[in-house]
């Protein structure tokens, strides 16, 4: 019996070359908000501003496009972060009590430096030893750090009461300064002492206008001004309340404490007088009931008024206990910030020097556990200021994504004016604090959308031309149905209505951020997205089998949307759907903003999660998949061409729907023997009485063989009545020929979970070659079904994408009769690539045989996830180009194959196989480049392409020279190590070690050679089902002649 041959031909050192001019993988920025942000830090002279996680990340934020990141050794949870202003370094501490200190380094790539681009790196740890004598180490654990504004010392106070000092840049300790709780003891009245523990350092303040001298706070309440130079207490303030933060006012004359019961106390500081009992003033805002705690309290002078104090928390417990706020308080003005998520830590963004009489804060900056917000103080009314970046990417779970590349202007103009449109009058319009650092990348050459669906039924477009992932517009499709919460009330801002504020219970609330994690219904979630920049239309599908067009419009409309349903059961019987309903649609007009407005709502019953969804403007047709088939919609005259059932008879399990929680465990256990029963007998196959069972046989008996290839794993062919497996998994409208040879025409391809392929030919007006013009414009879309083919061993179909006779991916709608593509050619036999979870696959048309596969399965025991044909430009020339095809497996990794010859070029490790969520929400765009979740709120953005890198490239002006970094690998904030500039600066030479090359890693005899494969298909075939439903008796005697020419081959015999 032969077998398949690989003649190796030898590496060709040319085509090597080509690759490396083609292909270098890297993971460039990570778009969004951090995941669980722990530490906040803010440099007033550099304008940076640093968040730290509890995966041990530093992320240092300046202008738009100007990103560092750094990841210490160990993920433990960075607690503070401080900037030595002006210096570009910084100090963090971490969970497990060590000291790192941190700085903006030039950077060496490949040897050269480059001008003013800079990154982060650690240079410096240290670990406070523990006392003599003790044998935990808590009395020695950090709670707090003071860097004095000489920035050469730092104050550390610990949980034992003493206070250790740092000599700064060298982390050394100077024992001589050292304070321990015992000293400070000595020094207080006899009726304050009491045998009691002073307790944790909470709190370490320098006088603003005294260098030398510093404020310590005891959570007992003791507060002590010390003298450094002549070590003691110049002053004690007898406090009695639980301590929380202290802030000094400006002048140094007065200080301002918080404490636990929800207090603030203000003390004067005067001289001559060693101790103070009673403060100048005390309050608690939101008593006399029990309060919590405020956390942290600022004050703030102005010149035109009275100051601004801030703080956190303080909230009444029985009422409000659970609210998450910042109060802002100047005079009669105040305000109580209720955000959705915890307070990490906030700051001012005010003048430091200490010329300056007062501070003028501008803005505060908030950092919250799962957003940043930006108040602006210095317009009325206090509004928050949009973020450029750092915009909460989950401010309702995430759902699916879909990327636009080359935006045209006039649609990228329109996206931005409905955006801006709908900020209003909630946004300040002020510049944007955190400028520092300048960008030293260029400016993209094209525009990138990324739209991402979201579980409350919103559609979000983000600007993914650069480095900074900045908000566009937000569409809702909520108003298109009854939900529990109107969505068309918009609720008003009590500050807009002085009726609304006089009624307005105490606190007064205002809510702030958009980050809202509830979702007012689970059937609103978005599942699938398509758009169409030419025609400016959008599909939106949803889980309740809602799919949704919209179009384009500059102007608020009161409209009503014609509603269709389409059945996909066909009336077919033992069916009865288990799930949830139908979103019931609003039948009256609604009133909707400028941007995306619904135009037709089609309601696929039963209501089951769209699978797949795909639109072709220039034929006004959309189609969509469920659980139970897939149907096919002419929006433009509101007419539903086709509805097909895909669902098998045992497919109950289809009917339950995703939201339903009851399960057979009966019908479980049966289903599971069966396929038991399946796998022990698979390889004995039924004889079939079929022009084509000697074949077959022959197929038995390769399969009850038992020495099987080497290379290859055996692949045991799927049940065909597993549950699921009417799922349609990919929509495809192509362009080509279907019904014979000389005449292309519109059709509709669609694959499902059990391996099952059906194309459609469509009739559409004025498409394809011998059909009707312009004047048959009134006369309806029709279908007929064409070809059904059943893949081998029943796996899940990914993806259908047909190529044209020079072996390119077919042009997009309105690219090809615009002139903004190359025409495909049509003079020359097309194919169809059919990638499933095991294998690729290409097929020739319109006969559908077998012209050359991959078994990515058999070859590398992984399954295929995610496909996508992408172009690759060269760095070396700029006019040549590949088409390629990237595929995800389950395993993490990305396999690229030239096409049509499906010759495996390179393979790179991506992402980590565990990570189910970053796999399944990759998404590939059309240059090379690619993003994937590596949390709820963050997209990694990586690139595949040599020529198309998105990575940050910056400089910052510093107070010190730039030092050079040695290192040349970091490490990212999502644990994988990367060959480039601490994930943040500079661009990327990969080194020829770092392409990773199926030639050189594989065995000799390995398919996976990127040398010339030959592929001799006399050997292993396999029988696969093709079904053509166009063939005429004239065609039946032509392909009769034909199968005599090409070696006594049935068409419907292919190669597996």
């Amino acid at each position: 019996m032969m077998k398949f041959r690989f003649r190796r031909q030898g590496t060709d050192p040319q085509r090597e070359k080509i690759k490396q001019e083609l292909f270098a993988f890297s993971k460039t920025v990570e778009h969004g908000f951090p995941h669980q942000p722990s530490a906040l830090a803010f440099d007033p002279k550099l304008e940076l501003m640093a968040i730290g996680t509890k995966s041990g990340a530093i992320k240092v934020y300046g202008c738009p496009g100007v990103e560092f990141t750094g990841l210490h050794g160990d993920t433990t949870a960075v607690t503070q972060i401080h900037f030595l202003p002006g210096q570009g370094r910084l100090l963090s501490l971490l969970d497990d009590n060590t000291i790192h200190l941190w700085e903006l380094a030039a950077r060496e790539e490949g040897g050269v430096t480059r001008e003013g681009v800079v990154c982060l790196q650690e240079v410096e740890s240290y670990i406070l030893p523990g006392r003599p004598g003790i044998e935990g180490c808590s009395a020695t654990r950090v709670t707090v750090l003071l860097l004095l504004r000489s920035s050469d010392l730092l104050c550390i106070g610990t949980e034992g009461g003493g206070v250790y000092f740092l000599e700064l840049p060298r982390l050394s300790l100077k024992e001589n300064q050292t304070l321990l709780q015992d000293q400070v003891m000595q020094s207080l009245p006899d009726d304050y002492r009491c045998g009691k523990s002073l307790g944790a350092v909470e709190s370490l303040q320098e006088h603003p206008q005294q260098p030398g001298k510093i404020l310590i706070g005891y959570s007992r309440g003791l507060v002590v001004l010390w003298e450094l130079t002549t070590r003691h207490a110049e002053q004690l303030f007898l406090g009695k309340q639980q301590l929380e933060s202290l802030v000094w006012e400006r002048s140094g004359n007065i200080f301002v404490s918080s404490h636990n019961d929800g207090g603030y106390s203000v003390w004067a500081v005067t001289n001559g007088n060693t101790y103070n009992h009673q403060p100048v003033s005390s309050s608690i805002p939101y008593g006399p009931f029990p309060c919590k705690a405020i956390n942290k309290v600022l004050w703030r002078t102005t010149q035109t008024g009275p100051p601004v104090l801030l703080y956190s928390g303080g909230m009444p417990r029985a009422s409000y206990g659970d609210r998450h706020c910042l109060t802002i308080q100047q005079g009669k003005d105040h305000v109580t910030l209720d955000f959705t998520s915890r307070v990490i830590d906030f700051f001012t963004v005010h003048g430091v020097e200490r010329e300056n009489e007062f501070d003028e804060a501008s803005a505060v900056v908030v950092l919250l556990e799962e957003e940043l917000v930006v108040i602006d103080l210095k317009t009325p009314g206090w509004p928050s200021l949009p973020t450029p970046y750092l915009a909460p990417l989950h401010s309702s779970a995430i759902t699916c994504s879909f990327h636009v590349a080359s935006v045209p202007p006039k649609l990228w103009e329109r996206l931005v004016a409905a955006g801006k449109a709908q900020q209003g009058r909630r946004h300040a319009h002020g510049k944007w604090p955190i400028c520092g650092g300048k960008n030293l990348a260029p400016q993209p050459k094209q525009q990138e959308l990324l739209l991402t669906g979201h579980e409350d039924g919103t559609v979000r477009f983000w600007d993914a031309s650069g480095v900074a992932l900045t908000p566009l517009y937000k569409l809702g499709t909520a108003n298109v149905f009854h939900t529990d919460c109107d969505p068309c009330d918009d609720p008003q801002d009590p500050g807009d209505d002085p009726d609304m504020q006089q009624e307005e219970e105490w606190p007064p609330f205002r809510k702030v951020g958009c980050f809202d994690p509830y979702s007012d219904d689970p059937r609103l979630g978005i599942q699938k997205i398509s758009l169409c920049k030419y025609s400016n239309k959008l599909v939106v599908s949803g889980t309740a089998g809602q799919v949704i067009v919209l179009g384009l419009s500059d102007e608020r409309s009161d409209h009503s949307v014609d509603v269709s349903v389409v059945d996909l059961l066909q009336d077919r019987e033992g069916f009865t759907w288990k799930g949830h309903d139908r979103l019931e649609p609003r039948l009256k007009a609604v009133s909707f903003p400028p941007g995306f407005q619904p135009l037709v709502l089609v309601q696929c019953m039963p209501p089951a999660a769209v699978t797949a969804v795909v639109l072709h403007a220039e034929w006004n047709l959309i189609s969509f998949g469920t659980s139970h088939g897939f149907g096919l919609f002419d929006y433009h005259r509101r007419n539903a061409v086709l509805a097909r059932c895909t669902l098998h008879p045992n497919d109950s399990l289809a009917m339950e729907g995703p939201l339903s929680r009851v399960k057979s465990l009966k019908k479980s256990l049966r289903q599971s023997f069966r396929r038991i029963r399946k796998s022990r007998v698979s390889g004995k196959k039924r004889p079939i009485a079929t022009p084509t069972s000697k074949v077959q046989e022959a197929n038995a008996a390769l399969a009850e063989q038992e020495d099987v290839a080497p290379i290859q794993r055996r692949i045991e062919p799927r049940s065909a009545d597993d549950s699921l497996s009417g799922v349609v998994r990919c929509l495809c409208f192509a362009d080509t020929f279907l019904r014979d040879g000389t005449h292309h025409g519109a059709t509709l391809w669609a694959g499902t979970n059990s391996g099952s392929v059906y194309a459609y030919a469509l009739e559409v007006p004025g498409v394809g070659s011998g059909r009707g013009g312009a004047g048959e414009a009134g006369v309806c879309v029709e279908a007929v079904l064409g070809k059904e083919i059943q893949l081998m061993h029943r796996a899940p179909v990914v993806s259908i994408s047909v190529l044209d006779g020079r072996g390119k991916p077919l042009p997009d709608p309105y690219e090809a009769s615009q002139d903004l593509a190359i025409a495909p050619d049509m003079t020359n036999a097309h194919s169809v690539l059919i990638a499933s979870e095991e294998q690729l696959k290409v097929f020739s048309l319109p006969k559908v045989s077998a012209k050359t596969k991959f078994k990515l399965t058999a070859h590398e025991g992984c399954r295929v996830r995610k496909v996508a044909l992408v172009v690759f430009g060269s760095t070396a020339q700029e006019d040549y180009s590949e088409h390629v095809l990237v595929c995800l497996t389950n395993l993490g990794d990305m396999h690229l194959f030239s096409i049509p010859g499906l010759r495996p070029q390179v393979r790179y490790d991506c992402i980590r196989k565990e990570d189910i969520s970053g796999i399944t929400s990759c998404n590939f765009t059309k240059n090379g480049q690619g993003f994937y979740l590596i949390s709820p709120s963050e997209y990694e953005r990586f690139s595949l392409s040599a020529k198309v890198v998105t990575e940050p490239l910056c400089s910052v002006q510093m107070d010190r020279p730039l030092e050079l970094s040695s290192d040349g690998t970091t490490t990212q904030a999502n644990g994988t190590h990367k060959n480039q500039m601490g994930q943040a600066e500079g661009s990327t030479e990969d080194s020829p070690s770092s392409l990773s090359s199926p030639v050189l890693d594989s065995p000799l005899d390995s398919p996976l050679s990127c040398a010339d494969i030959t592929l001799d298909s006399t050997g292993e075939i396999t029988v696969e089902d093709v079904r053509d439903f166009l063939t005429t008796v004239d065609e039946a005697e032509n392909n009769l002649k034909n199968i005599k020419e090409e070696e006594g081959r049935s068409t419907g015999i292919l190669i597996n």
